[in-house]
């Protein structure tokens, strides 16, 4: 959600005042329970006032309203998302060879694929080439204050000041995202503190500067998170008309040589490797009918982890894959899917919700509950199934 912030020079003077006001008496206290000093605190925040040029920003006093446009990329047309792929690839490929020997270090301690860390470290910074240009406390103060997510980023910004009480980082070293997140690995400040590592054996976690701490932390959160030693994170496959789409998400497994029977089967003709066929996979259509199709593995729900997003976690398994065996694009076509508005999918998601169907909140993002509940209600109506919202459905579920 997100509402624009028009403020006057005395609107935000006051607003500046408010801010200082909250960070000595609602901030400090609990900086101070968590083991902060007095002098990380004031070193942290001298200065720093409230940026109301970020996202997701409420004016005090007001209430938060659903935008018109999708901002964040993972939610948007899926096709598009996948453009930058060819970059992640080829860097993912020249920086294989060049840091060999952490990536079988990573490989041997953690079972995490060198080229998935290496994805990652690609989709999230460049592989430490992005420009990180803004002060963490800043951007954590200032949603903690008064962004419509303000419990998730007090948490952060108290986990930002106990990394610089411990000594893990200084003031001045804590730059972040426009979300708040650190470093070549994009971690949140509670994501540094729960998996951060120090591979290089220098006496901390730098994921600032390290290239074996930033893998090292990449794979650590992944195997935190349940990631399965030996597994794939998923395959393409052929989807059947005889196979509902509505079948999809992470609480509708079976064994994939039950999807198989069902007529489910890889493109290109490979069968499923044995140890895979015995164990149990999840159906995945991100565009519904209008898109690849996929059988993913548990692995695939740890790389959604890294962030909360179907196309994502496809974008990191996908050129994991690439780096290791060669570019090949996806064998489905992408359709003319996702130009609708957030609100215009907030609406039909209202409507089915409004009919009993669980679509995981009106949040205008069509994620897997809102995919199925699509397909059950056209399945129902007498309609052809396409699992993915469209102007007609808009109108129809309003």
């Amino acid at each position: 959600m997100v509402l624009l912030l028009c403020s006057s020079p005395a609107t935000a003077a006051k607003i500046d005042e408010q801010f200082r006001a909250w960070l000595q008496n609602d901030l400090w206290p609990q900086a101070s329970a968590n083991g902060v000093s007095q002098q990380t605190f004031e070193a942290a925040f001298t200065g720093i006032k409230p940026n109301l040029d970020l996202p997701d920003l409420l004016m005090p006093g007001q209430k938060p309203k659903m935008p018109k446009k999708q901002h964040q990329a993972e939610f948007g047309s899926p096709g598009s998302y996948f453009g930058p792929i060819g970059g992640v690839t080829s860097g993912g490929r020249s920086r294989a060879g060049q840091h060999a020997k952490t990536l079988a270090a990573i490989e041997k301690r953690y079972g995490v694929p060198g080229e998935v860390a290496l994805a990652i470290w690609g989709r999230e910074s460049g592989f430490g080439t992005a420009k990180i240009p803004n002060n963490a406390f800043e951007v954590l103060a200032t949603k903690a204050f008064m962004s419509t997510r303000k419990d998730m980023f007090r948490k952060e910004v108290i986990a930002a000041l106990v990394m610089v009480e411990r000594g893990l980082a200084s003031p001045k070293s804590m730059k972040s995202s426009w979300a708040g997140a650190l470093g070549q690995p994009q971690f949140l400040p509670t994501s540094f503190l729960d998996h951060a590592v120090d591979l290089d054996g220098d006496g901390r976690p730098d994921i600032w500067n390290s290239v074996p701490d930033t893998l090292g932390s990449i794979a650590n959160y992944l195997v935190n998170y349940g990631w399965v030693k030996g597994r794939d994170w998923g395959f393409e496959v052929t989807v059947p008309d005889s196979v509902s789409c509505a079948l999809e998400g992470p609480d509708r497994g079976r064994k994939i040589s039950e999807w198989a029977t069902m007529g489910i089967s890889r493109v290109g003709g490979k069968p499923f490797p044995a140890h895979e066929a015995r164990a149990e996979g999840f159906l995945l259509m991100p565009a519904g009918r209008s898109g690849p199709a996929f059988i993913v593995t548990p692995n695939f729900y740890v790389l959604k982890k890294y962030n909360e997003s179907d196309l994502y976690a496809l974008f990191i398994g996908h050129a994991a894959d690439r780096i290791a065996g060669g570019d090949r694009n996806f064998a489905g076509r992408w359709g003319k899917v996702g130009g609708l508005y957030r609100s215009d999918v907030a609406a039909l998601q209202r409507g089915l919700e409004g009919l009993g169907y669980d679509v995981g909140g009106a949040d205008g993002l069509p994620g897997f509950k809102t995919r199925r509940s699509i397909g059950d209600w056209q399945e129902k109506a007498g309609r052809a199934a396409t699992c993915f919202p469209d102007k007609a459905l808009v109108e129809a579920l309003r």
